[in-house]
């Protein structure tokens, strides 16, 4: 037995040393992870999603995002969503009839198939607004097979309020375009057709074939005609 003037010896025949430490106690405190500290504050207006500003291209949503999506939040549409009190509208960075209709018009067309907001919205409006510009006209004509590809689209969404989006467009390129718009009719109307017995929209489809035909005049009854067979001319 070791006296009281003695140090205790280990089994080594060394003397035994406290540890500065017990065993249960951590030797250090981990850092804050930078990846945390340099995390984006959430977004906190809907419009923000389309600010390519505030737009994460790595998030997760944004790998999921359409075509138009990406395109709008890369500032190929030269627009942003503006909020209002009543309703929203959009502000143009650019005058519409200043902006070139290839690409702008083109992608807003395909945009028509967007069911989310705010990008259907943009599309929706962007489209109409850039229709009823100054000049318009004549840059939509060479454009039709590229736009009524993208309108088609929409109207063969299954989609219903994709559809009705198509539908309202296809009278707006109607009424801007008149007859221009007939060789384009057959292929529009496919889809269209296929929903004339859907209750929600019979008459919002007699009234658009009502539109074709007065716009494009008696060469648009036969090709309304061949699609939907019951329709009743408006020429009496």
């Amino acid at each position: 037995m070791a006296t009281s003037g003695q140090k205790r010896l280990g089994s080594g025949g060394l003397p035994s040393r406290t540890p500065l430490f017990s065993a249960n106690k951590a030797t250090s405190s981990k850092p804050e992870s930078s990846s945390r500290s340099q995390q984006s504050t959430r977004l906190t207006k809907p419009s923000d999603k389309l600010n390519p500003k505030t737009v994460d291209p790595f998030s997760s949503s944004s790998k999921s995002q359409s075509a138009f999506a990406a395109v709008y939040t890369k500032g190929g549409v030269p627009c942003r969503l503006q909020h209002g009190s009543v309703k929203h509208k959009l502000g143009w960075d650019t005058d519409p009839e200043q902006l070139p209709f290839d690409p702008v018009l083109v992608t807003l067309s395909e945009g028509l198939q967007e069911s989310i907001h705010p990008y259907s919205f943009v599309a929706r409006t962007g489209f109409k607004e850039m229709l009823e510009s100054n000049g318009a006209i004549e840059k939509v004509l060479p454009l039709l097979p590229k736009v009524c590809y993208g309108v088609r689209a929409a109207l063969g969404n299954k989609n219903s309020d994709v559809f009705a989006a198509g539908l309202e467009a296809t009278i707006q390129l109607s009424n801007l375009t008149g007859p221009h718009l007939n060789p384009h009719l057959k292929n529009l109307l496919v889809p269209v057709s296929k929903r004339m017995m859907d209750k929600k929209f019979r008459d919002k489809i007699t009234t658009a074939l009502q539109t074709f035909e007065q716009n494009g005049g008696k060469e648009a009854l036969p090709v309304i005609k061949s699609k939907v067979p019951t329709y009743t001319t408006i020429f009496m």
